[in-house]
């Protein structure tokens, strides 16, 4: 119905703002972009241009590319942020975490030993201290490599 709110991610991916939006890469059936509530800094998530909610409603060639972004993206998050470990995955629905469950997106997370604090358990919160737009300069360049 017109009263629904438009989905976020299908607004960004309609406009030509990409550093705005904080989107480092554009693929044929996914794109690449920064979380902007990030667990950490290097945070990314995947997430294909068609409005989808669950996996099986995906395409071969959208499960493909996503899978393949992941991977490479995985490989430049290492290089890049120097991180011991990577969370990569799938929030299905709003009871596994989805903020936004009607379009599906995956996670990347990089991770260091020790990269949590108390503040998580204490206030469901996250204390960072980092600049956005600082982190989107220093990876767009590598994701623009990414052949997709």
């Amino acid at each position: 119905s017109s009263s629904k709110k438009e989905c976020p991610f299908c607004k960004q991916f309609k406009e030509t703002k990409d550093q705005e939006n904080y989107i480092l890469k554009r693929g044929k059936y996914n794109n690449i972009i920064l979380n902007l509530y990030p667990y950490n800094a290097g945070h990314i998530m995947i997430i294909p241009n068609k409005h989808y909610s669950r996996l099986s409603d995906f395409d071969i060639s959208t499960r493909t590319e996503l899978i393949e972004l992941t991977s490479q993206a995985c490989d430049i998050l290492k290089n890049k942020f120097n991180c011991e470990g990577i969370n990569a995955g799938l929030n299905l629905g709003r009871a596994a975490g989805a903020g936004i469950p009607e379009h599906l997106h995956l996670h990347i997370l990089p991770r260091w030993i020790g990269d949590t604090n108390f503040t998580p358990l204490l206030a469901n919160t996250k204390t960072i201290s980092f600049d956005l737009n600082l982190v989107y300069n220093d990876l767009e360049p590598e994701f623009k490599k990414i052949k997709a």
